[in-house]
């Protein structure tokens, strides 16, 4: 009995349907748990932890413990890729996972300055670094899991779902909240509702860690081991003498892509609740970015197909020239205080953003060599996050200045200056669509 084409594709797609599956899932609940802090910094933080300073001040000094969990991300991405390109991808997302969930259910715990005076922003901080160390290491295993498991002329595709987890974990973290302020006052809310989101990321760890369990070890990764068994293998001291010119590359494409996404997501909750609105606006900004992170869960696999049709790089320069142009009218929007218009605004933001997201995955897999591939797209990744998203709302805040008379143009003109450096890193990167990940100067 001859063995059919449809039945060999069907046997390979369901390790792949798995793996990517595993991706998502724990994706999802390791960037709810990561954007949660950013919601809440946005919404409640300031003034319970921060309580002595006026609004903006104290926003300004939440989101300052936000952007340290930035920092601590490319420690995460260096010592889980260190690991993950010695003993393997699989345990490292066990561990990264962990390690959020702990971090996460601890901030839920947290007695505020009001109980226990300054100690209390201290343990936020403390937890914050917790899980900027842990997401640091999470992105460059899941996409990596995703990407070596998958096929060369679909890997755009299979590596843009680990992308829609952190959608997802947008979607998941902004609904909570969204609903949440459906059913309470901000008194409630600001009381005790808050604890609710951070307390179930327990449960969602839980699951996560059950999938990822179950999940295989990467074949291309296992390949590269038996290759290295008989050396001395330093995985970011081969990044640094082989691969510098793609870290560059890697963390100038971040650039306006990370900013763009935290200027949609986080400073527009701030902008129409503390500058062109009030604290009653809270639930509109939360459904538009709930029905944005909804469009853009489906939409980035979508563009991940796309850009194993007609590549990576045209796809990014759309997205960083357009989320460019989108920000001088994005504020007008989001100040309109009109549902509708302020809907748009996030959608679109995301859709452009989306361009650049979705094929990311897959462009940085195919820039670095297989031993060293978790620590190169990780590095690049996560370094470039210190300088985008972690000061894009401080900076956004603080160009956007007094609550009167908002600079909404300076912020527009900063998105300019992130995209035109995206641009630069994109022309100056290779079309890496369709090659194989079998390649590995540490190897040669």
């Amino acid at each position: 009995m001859p063995t059919t084409a449809a039945a060999r594709a069907g046997t390979d797609r369901a390790p792949i349907v798995k793996v990517v599956f595993a991706s998502l899932v724990g994706t999802a609940v390791e960037w709810y748990d990561f954007f949660l802090y950013g919601s809440a910094a946005a919404l409640v933080f300031g003034a319970l932890f921060f309580p002595s300073s006026d609004p903006v001040t104290g926003t300004l000094l939440s989101f300052g413990t936000y952007a340290l969990g930035f920092v601590a991300r490319p420690l995460g991405g260096i010592v889980f890729g260190h690991f993950g390109d010695r003993v393997g991808r699989k345990k490292m997302l066990v561990v990264s996972l962990f390690v959020m969930g702990l971090a996460t259910v601890a901030i839920g715990l947290l007695p505020t300055y009001a109980s226990i005076g300054v100690a209390a922003p201290i343990l936020l901080l403390a937890c914050r670094l917790a899980q900027g160390f842990a997401v640091g290491g999470e992105w460059g295993g899941a996409v990596l899991m995703a990407a070596e498991h998958g096929d060369d002329a679909r890997r755009g595709f299979w590596s843009s779902w680990p992308q829609a987890g952190v959608a997802l974990g947008n979607l998941l973290a902004t609904g909570i909240l969204w609903l949440l302020a459906l059913v309470q006052s901000d008194e409630a809310f600001k009381a005790w509702g808050w604890r609710i989101p951070f307390l179930l990321s327990a449960v969602l760890v839980l699951v996560g860690l059950w999938v990822r369990l179950s999940i295989e070890e990467s074949p291309v990764f296992k390949q590269a081991r038996e290759k290295l068994a008989d050396r001395t293998h330093q995985p970011l001291l081969e990044v640094i003498r082989r691969y510098p010119r793609e870290v560059l590359i890697a963390m100038g494409m971040r650039l306006a892509e990370n900013i763009g996404y935290y200027l949609v997501t986080v400073i527009s909750i701030t902008y129409l609740t503390t500058y062109a609105g009030s604290a009653a606006d809270k639930s509109m900004i939360l459904s538009a970015l709930l029905i944005g992170s909804g469009v853009q869960f489906f939409v980035i696999p979508l563009v991940g197909a796309l850009s194993d049709r007609v590549g990576r790089r045209p796809l990014y320069l759309i997205g960083a020239a357009g989320l460019a142009v989108w920000m001088y009218v994005f504020f007008d929007l989001i100040g309109s205080r009109d549902s509708g218009k302020i809907a748009i605004a996030v959608v679109v933001g995301l859709l452009l953003h989306t361009l650049m997201y979705a094929p990311q995955a897959a462009f940085f897999s195919e820039l670095f060599g297989t031993s060293v591939r978790y620590t190169g797209a990780s590095v690049g990744y996560q370094l470039a996050s210190i300088l985008a998203g972690a000061l894009a709302p401080i900076i956004a805040l603080k160009l956007l200045g007094d609550v009167d008379q908002p600079n909404t143009t300076a912020v527009a003109v900063y998105m300019t200056i992130a995209s035109v450096l995206t641009i630069v890193a994109v022309l100056a990167a290779r079309e890496t669509a369709r090659t194989s990940l079998n390649h590995d100067r540490t190897l040669d």
